[in-house]
């Protein structure tokens, strides 16, 4: 009787890490949920509300929450894509306003080279994004 070659073992497989915590919708959808009941309870006990819109801007900066709820959006079919993009393109335009309102406080003060600095400086970022956006669509 012949007996078989010894096979070689198989390779081990790789582990699979687990995703980071802010892509994890088991950590993000009670965070979010929190977020808004929290910030709904202190409305209804009369809590100002720009002190309730600063809190639930900072915890969703600090959590990622609006990042997580902005890519739950864009998987809604057709609608959400565009949703995203219409909440994209408002915040570039803030950007632009908020510019526009800081230099013509600092032309009024006479920082007028500063100014042709700080412009130059956000179109090359509006710039940055378009382009990053684009890529980002063909690849």
């Amino acid at each position: 009787m012949t007996t078989l070659p010894d096979e070689p073992p198989a390779p081990p497989t790789p582990a699979r890490e687990p995703p980071a915590w802010w892509r994890n919708w088991k950590f993000m959808l009670p965070i979010s949920l929190a977020i808004g009941g929290l910030a709904w309870f202190a409305l209804q006990h009369n809590v100002d509300r720009s002190v309730v819109a600063g809190s639930v801007v900072v915890a969703g900066l600090i959590s990622n929450a609006f990042a997580w709820l902005l890519g739950l959006i864009a998987l809604v079919p057709v609608i959400g894509p565009l949703i995203v993009k219409l909440l994209s393109i408002g915040f570039i335009w803030l950007l632009n306003a908020l510019g526009y309102l800081v230099s013509y406080i600092a032309i009024r003060r006479g920082y007028s080279k500063d100014v042709l600095t700080y412009r130059g400086l956000t179109v090359a970022l509006i710039i940055g994004i378009v382009i990053g956006f684009v890529i980002g669509k063909l690849v």
